[in-house]
């Protein structure tokens, strides 16, 4: 028995030992990572910014050290910030050491919005007077538009150039749903014709409202596009179309280079050969570059008069609203909504630039930003910026605004509200045989059951709860859009509209990315001298690791199986969590 007692107390000590080891070493490499993160970065002159953009782009990079770590077998895609792409061209402008940008780009994570912003970002950058180099082994429709604004557009002579239009793709659930004897209880307005947020839970293809709203918004988004190709390269829209018609993607690239595309077919090191020249170095010399993320540590230089005391405060609101995921680039209500609170109670910020990227989501989650948009609004100016979206619930957050910005190929609108209660007794009792029973004290105790089907009373009381959702919500934009609520239930009813459409029908005010939002948001605070506070306050490295270590394992792996697949995975995971009000549009919404 004293063996025992010895072996299970030395075994004890060497788990607690090993347990403080662990944990010494583990705060040992968060400390590493963090001090390697934040280490300087020295530019070397004759350097050139590099652009790849082959990760995927968000609105702000999280604190998370582990956010990009490589696992072993596992490929993963880098993330960079949207803020850190603007900021480093804005850099770049004025330092000396830096004398042009390299585009390298294959394919774009984001949507055209962002595209967008980053492409009026590098045309600023071209009034330096310093060049924009383009160079792709194959290049796909969103990065040939922004590449379009480089001084040489380079294409490997073995490239593929893809230029076939776009095509908006909508998943749907029906069937499989059948198959597995789900049954899913959709409640939305009478009049939200358009909400096809509800449509793969109902149909196998899209309605004919459905197919004529992304008709529209999808031309419009297509049409700008052409114009913009067509204005930096010469090439007339009617040709550009048919080119599209005739799939270039599958044709060789001399042709494209004869129908104007690009300037020149290249092999890489002649590529690297106009380096040297356009840089002044020599024929042997190595080319210095420096990335966004590396020069995103170099310190922007201090402006004459010293660090100015006033503020523009940057609130993001960036994913689905209160999605209940762990990811930092999901909207919490609270956090969003506390960000709003204090830079409208912070005598130091003067206004306020709402940057929305949002398809929407919690309906009561919308309400709660709206009401610290209302609150603000009050006291200090408040802007909206859009993104790529900023759809039903994401407009939900907008409307009170003093303006709202977007760019042509934001998407917005989709002003409608659904509620969805899963009936799983087919497939829980009638497949599986599972059978439930219950007491209750009154009626309706057990609603909403996803074990049965609603009643008749149930279903009615829904839909009136829906029916009054929608009601404040088209008030709500109503009193923020100046509008009556007839004229914006003519332009609701679920709808998804362009930016370009949502200029024209009052949605939106202006054009415009996040920089002309912070110029317009200084402009009605009457400040010249500003810096950027950047709200909700991100975690820091040490909670951001413990919370998402685990969920970015997970995903790595579901990421590198699934490969171009994954967002159907994605898409499966959060229908299977439906459950309450929304105010959202489709998150099954492809647009390539």
């Amino acid at each position: 028995m004293k063996i025992f007692w010895k072996a299970f107390f030395a075994s004890l000590l060497a788990i607690i030992v090993g347990s403080f080891v662990l944990v010494f070493l583990l705060i040992g490499l968060i400390s590493a990572l963090t001090s390697f993160k934040d280490q300087a970065v020295t530019i070397k002159n004759q350097s050139m910014l590099v652009l790849k953009l082959d990760g995927k782009i968000v609105e702000r990079k999280s604190n998370n050290p582990f956010e990009d770590i490589e696992l072993p077998g596992i490929k993963t895609s880098n993330t960079i910030g949207l803020n850190q792409i603007l900021s480093c061209l804005e850099k770049a402008k004025t330092d000396d050491r830096i004398k042009g940008v390299y585009l390298e780009l294959s394919e774009i994570n984001s949507g055209f919005a962002t595209i967008e912003e980053i492409r009026n970002a590098l045309i600023d950058f071209k009034t330096s007077g310093k060049f924009i180099y383009s160079y792709s082994d194959m290049i796909s429709q969103k990065a040939y538009y922004l590449a379009t604004v480089s001084d040489s557009l380079i294409l490997n002579p073995m490239g593929m150039f893809d230029f076939r239009g776009l095509n908006a793709e909508h998943i749907f659930f029906k069937k499989a749903l059948d198959k597995f004897g789900i049954e899913m209880q959709v409640v939305r307005g009478k009049n939200n014709k358009f909400k096809s947020a509800v449509e793969p839970y109902l149909f196998d293809k899209m309605s004919d409202a459905n197919r004529e709203q992304t008709s529209i918004y999808l031309k419009s988004i297509w049409n700008h596009v052409l114009k913009g190709i067509s204005e930096k390269r010469g090439i007339k829209i009617d040709s550009l179309n048919s080119y599209a018609d005739n799939v270039m993607t599958f044709h060789k690239a001399e042709l494209a280079v004869k129908y104007g595309f690009f300037d020149h077919l290249k092999y890489k090191d002649q590529v690297l050969a106009d380096f040297r020249k356009l840089t002044g170095l020599g024929t042997n010399d190595e080319i210095p570059v420096v990335s966004v993320v590396e020069y995103d540590k170099v310190p922007k230089a201090i402006e004459e008069g010293g660090l100015a005391k006033e503020r523009i405060a940057i609130v993001y609101a960036s994913g689905e609203i209160d999605s209940g995921s762990d990811s930092p680039y999901q909207i919490d209500s609270k956090e969003v909504s506390k960000g709003i609170r204090e830079a409208r109670t912070d005598s130091a910020v003067k206004a306020i630039v709402l940057r929305v990227n949002s398809p929407g989501g919690s309906a009561f989650g919308s309400e709660v930003i709206w009401r610290e948009v209302v609150l603000a609004q009050k006291v200090k100016p408040v802007i909206v910026s859009m993104g790529d979206y900023a759809a039903s619930g994401g407009y939900y957050i907008s409307c009170a605004a003093d303006e709202i910005l977007a760019y042509p190929t934001t998407i917005t609108g989709s002003i409608g509200v659904f509620g969805t209660i899963p009936n799983l007794s087919g497939l829980l009792t009638d497949k599986i045989g599972i059978t439930f029973d219950n007491v209750s004290t009154n009626q309706h105790s057990d609603m909403p059951s996803e074990t049965r089907k609603m009643t008749p009373f149930e279903r009615n009381l829904m839909q009136s709860y829906v029916e009054s959702t929608y009601e404040t919500f088209i008030s709500h934009v109503a009193v923020g859009r100046k509008k009556t609520t007839n004229s914006v239930d003519s332009i609701g009813q679920g709808r998804v509209w362009s930016g370009e459409n949502g200029k024209l029908n009052g949605l939106v005010d202006e054009f415009g990315g996040l920089k002309d939002a912070i110029k317009l948001a200084a402009s009605k605070a009457k400040i010249k001298r500003y810096r950027i506070k950047e709200l909700p306050k991100q975690k820091d490295t040490f909670e951001e690791l413990m919370k998402s270590f685990s969920t970015r394992v997970q995903n790595s792996i579901l990421q590198s199986k699934l490969g171009e697949s994954y967002h159907l995975w994605e898409s499966f995971e959060r229908e299977s969590h439906a459950n309450g009000i929304y105010a959202r549009m489709p998150y099954n919404l492809e647009i390539n």
